[in-house]
């Protein structure tokens, strides 16, 4: 009898040892984030850094690597050794371009009134006067040029007294300007707008600044959306990415090469969207990724240049995977970085010839190796209109079909953002599954990936058909016998928090629980107040006031959530940060002053230093048990 106890003991206790953890706030927030900065000039090492969250100190520890391409380890080495061709030297080695903030006008009242330097008014005559997080104080970001080492104080200014921005705000970088080829010229991205005219236009054009003259040349003129990404080919082409329409942030994305005069549209007969793209080193072709079927995934067009052939689209990769960069072309292979829900970022290499990935780099290998990860079913769901829409479908480890678990129902954002195999550390499928919860993520009307038409869909009708694919998503997974039909909810953020608060009001007693955050909850005070007025002049059609505009009036009053609010019948977290200047504070504000005067149970967490999302560790780490605990309490 000994010997038997004995026996089960040694079994449990191995056992034990072997047994996997699963995600948790913590967890999440020590994934080590890896950064590609470039390929070594002879194409043998690649350079990356590694971002570790340092909770303590509530910022980003930072390290850097060199990773041999042909095989090896990755080795520690010093930022200053980071050694990749520098796009900002021009190719003669003369000059570099750098770009820094001017001031040019007087915004703050201490430089109106210089007796008064301590006051922290601002005065504005006209629109334009926050962006993202930041209230404009006169200064403007400009592209410069220089000697190779000389000071910044010499360098001349390619846009003098200009009140425009370039790099673009709020996130634009140095992929918005670059050397001609000859070393002559400089071609950078700028909304060349003011005021009013800024906040309700997408119209970025690329410039041509010519170093002899100093004269600027418009060379997108005739198009009224955006253009963006200008990049040379190495035999002299310049491409860059184009959309239409002026005022639609998500129109169609197509390559534009322009070479001899002459300009191209490569992608115009493909019914597809382009993320961002990388010219061939023999300029024969470009690689792109692009949104399909609830992935992110490699493509490839030729470059006819002055032959009578047509650009041809093809996809390269598949898989249930993100191709989230392309860093180079080495040889017979694309050097990229690649995720899925289950896996922050790695980089690989794609063979070309035999289109098979192998992965160079390892840093999370080891701790998602001690895990037990969800799984990621992929469920087609027939739509009230007849459609076949795709649902992500993430399971619980350990997923036991026999047991029942409570399902939350997740909205993206956007709108008109991919629900691909992207990996956040909030939104975080893997995360949430590993604590219990089935997650059903469609990709309703609005989603790129299936369609040009499928991604419209969503304009000016956000109340519209996609609810109904919220619905049919949710209705349609619920019929599974381990659904908890007793313990659903439904969260999301943004145009996802807006969904939840329109959901509040429709839902039929569907959901017990529901999560906003940074959600639209008036359509009109969002149209008073947020930033970049195309996006809602656009989606809503018009203005409020406009009564004789139907399509404007049906956004701002049908389907807006809160002429709903009479129907909240169900507990409700709100998350709002105090310097959204996109969805600003006041939307989340009135969402959970409304619950509470309703008397339903809700509460509100409030992040003031945060924007649109959530950036600072401890605050993340606050924003994940919140939600937790909110669900543990309602579902």
């Amino acid at each position: 009898m000994k010997k038997i106890i004995l026996i089960l003991l040694v079994l449990i206790t191995s056992n034990s040892s072997i047994a996997q953890q699963v995600m948790n706030p913590e967890l999440l927030w020590s994934v080590k984030r890896i950064g590609v900065i470039g390929i070594s000039e002879d194409a043998s090492q690649i350079f990356y850094s590694v971002k570790i969250p340092n909770i303590e100190n509530n910022n980003f520890d930072t390290t850097y690597y060199k990773l041999p391409i042909n095989g090896g380890t990755a080795v520690k080495i010093e930022k200053d050794d980071v050694a990749v061709l520098d796009k900002n030297i021009s190719a003669d080695g003369a000059f570099k371009l750098f770009h820094k903030a001017e001031h040019l006008e007087d915004v703050k009242a201490k430089d109106i009134y210089k007796n008064l330097d301590k006051a922290d008014a601002y005065v504005f005559t006209d629109l334009d006067n926050r962006h993202w997080d930041t209230w404009s104080d006169g200064t403007y970001e400009h592209v410069f040029y220089k000697k190779v080492d000389t000071d910044d104080d010499t360098a001349i200014d390619i846009m003098p007294n200009e009140p425009y921005y370039s790099p673009q705000r709020p996130f634009g970088g140095d992929e918005d300007y670059i050397w001609a080829p000859d070393s002559k010229s400089i071609y950078y991205v700028s909304k060349k707008l003011k005021g009013k005219a800024y906040a309700t236009s997408t119209n970025t054009d690329i410039y041509k600044y010519d170093i002899a003259t100093k004269t600027t040349t418009n060379i997108t003129e005739g198009n009224k959306g955006y253009d963006t990404n200008p990049a040379f080919a190495k035999t002299g082409g310049l491409a860059w990415l184009q959309m239409k329409t002026d005022g639609y942030e998500s129109d169609k994305n197509d390559i534009i090469v322009l070479e001899h005069g002459v300009k191209q549209n490569l992608t115009q007969q493909w019914d597809g969207t382009v993320n961002s793209f990388t010219w061939s080193n023999d300029g024969s072709r470009l690689y792109f990724t692009a949104a399909v079927d609830g992935t992110i995934q490699l493509f490839t067009v030729n470059y006819p240049g002055k032959k009578r052939i047509a650009p041809r689209v093809q996809q390269l990769s598949e898989g249930e995977f993100d191709i989230r960069g392309i860093v180079a072309e080495l040889d017979d292979k694309l050097i990229v970085t690649r995720g899925d829900m289950n896996h922050a970022s790695e980089i690989y290499e794609f063979q070309l010839k035999d289109k098979s990935f192998k992965q160079l780099s390892t840093v999370n290998d080891d701790f998602y190796n001690s895990l037990d990860l969800p799984k990621v079913e992929k469920r087609y769901v027939t739509t009230t209109d007849n459609k076949q829409m795709l649902v992500w479908v993430i399971l619980p480890p350990n997923f036991d079909a026999t047991k029942k678990y409570p399902t939350l129902l997740y909205a993206q954002g956007g709108p008109q953002s991919p629900l691909s195999q992207f990996y956040s550390y909030r939104w975080n499928f893997q995360l949430m599954a590993s604590q219990g919860y089935i997650i059903v993520a469609p990709n309703r009307r609005g989603m790129p990936g299936h369609g040009v038409a499928w991604n419209e869909a969503i304009s000016k009708d956000w109340g519209g058909q996609v609810m109904d694919d919220y619905l049919s998503a949710i209705d349609d997974v619920a019929k599974e016998s381990y659904v908890d039909n007793d313990r659903l909810g439904a969260i999301g953020a943004s145009y996802g928090g807006y969904s939840v608060f329109y959901l509040a009001g429709i839902h039929n007693k569907r959901f017990k629980s529901f999560i906003a955050h940074d959600g639209v909850f008036d359509t009109r005070s969002m149209a008073g107040t947020t930033e970049e007025l195309f996006f809602v002049n656009h989606d809503f059609g018009g203005n409020y006031w406009d009564k004789s505009n139907t399509t404007a009036q049906k956004a701002f009053n049908e389907f807006n959530p809160v002429t709903h609010v009479d129907k909240w019948d169900t507990p409700i977290l709100i998350i709002q940060g105090g310097k959204d200047y996109r969805v600003p504070i006041e939307q989340g504000l009135a969402a959970f002053q409304a619950a509470q005067m309703r008397d339903i149970k809700s509460k509100l967490l409030y992040l003031p230093e945060e924007n649109h999302w959530v950036l600072q560790p401890q605050n993340a780490l606050v924003w994940q048990h919140e939600f937790f605990k909110w669900l543990k309490e309602t579902l």
